[in-house]
């Protein structure tokens, strides 16, 4: 399986570690990556509140540059996933199409709306499939209780996105099953964790993270994951704030989705970048143990 890779901004910078794991847990899956340093940043959500024009013409730009090479898209931004598949939906509108065609004439760039994007976790319960994922599986996560948590953008708007249920989505939660770990249903797992606020007004976004991660150690979660850098961001590198703002210590690692699946397969917390977390993924690595089985 050959994909274009889109690693989005955080990954490439703060949130190195995602990208760490993704390329492990691809390499161990035989899917390649194919890298284009020419794709810009989605937008975000951000330059779409301004210029719908614009944001939609980066992301058919994007989409452009994968197409001309014959490939799906491959991206772990739950934030990217919903701004690319939304430029996609846009561009089918005739008038936005002109629009845009138009932006990316000069730089001789074609959109033709053949390329698909797939969120990794798409690509692992999809593409792959869970029981050959299972079948890969040498460190079962057995005895670790985890609560996912989706983001905004993978699920909604639902009926755009045309994947799962924005209310009572699944697959994550298969897919913690499949790689041994205990899947933890909760409230706060299809809530926002906050980030689109947290330069506005941070103390309601540490607030409203500190209810999404209260409610998983409510459930009892040993830890969180997360398929969106941006959730991380909130949940925990900002954890320390949020406590704060909550009124008490909050103490529950956050893991990207790769490093979940990377732990299962094999890999070690060194390769997937665990020490760059703000906050300690020990006790919960110590649960399953550091040693792949034979």
């Amino acid at each position: 399986m050959r994909l274009a890779y889109y690693p989005g901004c955080v990954a490439q910078e703060s949130g190195k570690e995602l990208d760490m794991a993704t390329r492990w847990v691809c390499k161990a899956l035989a899917i390649e990556l194919v890298s284009f340093p020419s794709f810009s940043c989605c937008g975000s959500g951000f330059i779409d509140e301004a210029n719908e024009v614009l944001n939609v013409a980066l992301n058919a730009r994007n989409l452009a540059i994968a197409e001309k090479a014959g490939l799906d898209m491959l991206t772990i931004c739950s934030t990217c996933q919903g701004m690319l598949t939304l430029a996609n939906i846009r561009l089918a509108d005739p008038k936005v199409k002109g629009r845009v065609d138009a932006a990316l004439k000069p730089l001789g760039i074609e959109y033709r709306g053949t390329t698909k994007v797939k969120h990794l976790l798409q690509v692992l319960t999809e593409d792959v499939g869970l029981e050959a994922l299972k079948a890969k599986v040498v460190r079962p996560l057995a005895g670790l209780k985890v609560g996912a948590f989706y983001g905004c953008h993978l699920l909604r708007p639902a009926d755009e996105m045309s994947w799962e249920s924005g209310e009572e989505p699944h697959a994550f939660e298969e897919l913690l099953q499949a790689v041994g770990a205990t899947p933890v249903y909760y409230r706060g797992r299809v809530m926002c964790c906050g980030f689109p606020i947290q330069f506005v007004k941070p103390e309601t976004a540490e607030r409203i993270a500190g209810r999404q991660i209260d409610d998983a150690k409510a459930h009892g979660a040993d830890a969180m994951a997360t398929p969106c850098p941006l959730c991380h961001i909130s949940l925990d590198t900002y954890q320390n704030q949020v406590s704060k703002a909550v009124g008490h210590r909050l103490d529950v690692p956050v893991f990207h989705l790769p490093q979940v699946v990377g732990l299962a397969l094999g890999a070690s917390p060194e390769e997937l970048g665990l020490a760059r977390h703000m906050v300690s993924t020990d006790a919960a690595v110590a649960k399953i143990g550091s040693r792949a089985l034979a």
